[in-house]
Order: structure tokens, then sequence, then C-alpha cells
């Protein structure tokens, strides 16, 4: 296995995902590559209605595709995780364990829990995967992202960015191989924007975790963005939207 193939993280080839819309229309996206590597940041970007959430839930192992010629993870050099043959046999006990113990998910909601407070919504996927010894780790990064005094707070009792801010300690927490981000300072001025993308890549660099983060402001992220990825749009029909995934030259 060449160095370049040994960073390899995730590897995505020839997926078809297809979605029916309220207005009764079709919407098909086109995959034909995708690939992220260890420590890297991809920004996917594009016009509402493209497909950047759906390309999200889809590599994120929310979407199952219609049609998939590959999909791997790579947890470590040694082991390779064949996605796209546990979808062939259906077997979706583990693709939810894959998913939880690998994937991290910041949602534009932040999607915080909010019946718990912020320490219980961190040592949730902790539990869920059954990991020992991360308490001192909750501390640690919420020191880092200054929210450590809000620990025993529920969500409602913090602003916008401090909320968004938990989402991605949370996704964090239990050290994913990679970690999506849907918009993830869509409710929070420029100036704080800057500053959660700038600490999130900082904390995914130093866990050697990718990230794949969809934004509407590709000037906001440019940089700190590795790689691009956009949509190229066709109209068959009047019922029938098709969208391919393709990568964007810096």
């Amino acid at each position: 296995m060449s160095s370049e193939e040994q960073q390899l993280l995730l590897k995505v080839k020839g997926a078809r995902i297809v979605r029916k819309r309220q207005s009764g229309s079709t919407f098909e996206l086109l995959v034909p590559a995708f690939y992220l590597k260890r420590g890297e940041m991809a920004c996917v970007v594009g016009e509402s209605g493209c497909g950047k959430s759906t390309l999200l839930d889809f590599l994120a192992l929310v979407l199952r595709p219609q049609e998939i010629e590959s999909f791997f993870i790579f947890p470590n050099n040694s082991q390779q995780i064949n996605i796209g043959e546990l979808w062939n046999k259906d077997n979706d006990k583990e693709i939810s364990q894959v998913r939880r113990r690998y994937l991290g998910y910041v949602l534009q909601t932040g999607g915080l829990l909010p019946f718990l407070t912020l320490r219980e919504n961190f040592y949730l996927p902790i539990r869920l995967n059954k990991l020992k010894g991360l308490s001192k780790r909750i501390e640690f990064f919420s020191k880092i992202l200054g929210i450590y005094r809000f620990l025993d707070e529920k969500p409602q009792s913090l602003s916008g960015g401090q909320r968004q801010r938990a989402a991605i300690l949370r996704a964090l927490i239990h050290k994913p191989l990679v970690v999506f981000a849907d918009e993830p300072t869509a409710a929070v001025d420029r100036k704080r924007a800057l500053d959660i993308i700038n600490q999130f890549k900082k904390m995914a660099r130093e866990e050697m975790a990718s990230v794949v983060m969809v934004t509407h402001d590709r000037h906001l992220v440019k940089d700190v963005a590795d790689r691009w990825f956009g949509f190229k749009l066709d109209y068959p029909s009047k019922t029938l939207i098709c969208s391919t995934c393709y990568e964007i030259s810096s």
C-alpha cells in the first residue's frame, strides 16, 4: 500500500441516491467519486436544492443509496470496512454500529437533546460506544471552546454560538474518524462563525479526524478548506432533477 493510500479514511465510487420531494418531483444525486484523507477538511458548496444535505446524509450512513459501486471506511492502515457490502446484505445493525462509533454529525440546529445538560449530551455518545476514561476530555475541550461553565446547564440557556460549539464538541467527543457538519455556523454572526470554524479545524486536526462541512459561504472557509466539492444540476424533465457531485479545482 502506497503512503497516499495509507492516508485514506473514506473512499466512495459510483453512488446514486434518489429522493422523492413533497412537490412530487424526483431528485437524483450522482456521486462518481469522493474520498477523504486523515486530518483533511473538505467543504461542500452549492445553491439551495443541489443536494448538499443529501450528500452529507449519504456519507454519514444516514441515507442508503439506490446504487453503489464501492464505499470503504479505513479505521487504520490494516483495517477496512466495506460499507457497500453491508448495504447489499441489508446489515443495518452493523451499519448503525459503524455510524455510531466512527462518525460524528453537527446539524444546523446543533441537535443537542434539550432535556439533557451539556455534560449529559457529551456523555451520550461515550456511553453508546461503551468508551471509558473520557471525562477529562469533556472538561479539557469544553474549556477550549469556552463552554466549561455551562456543562451542567441545558442547551436552551446558551446562546446560538455556544450551542454550536457544544454541538461540535459532542460530535468530536467519542474520537470519530469523520465529522460531518451541515451549515454549523448558520445561526451566528460572521465573527463568531470564523471563530467556530477555526476551532473546529484545530480540534479536528489535533484528533486526526477528517471534516466534511456544508456551507453556503465559500469565503468564510476559504482559508481552512483543503478540498472543495460542488454540484452540476440538470433538469431532464419537469418531474426529475439530476445533480452530480464533483471536486472543484482549488
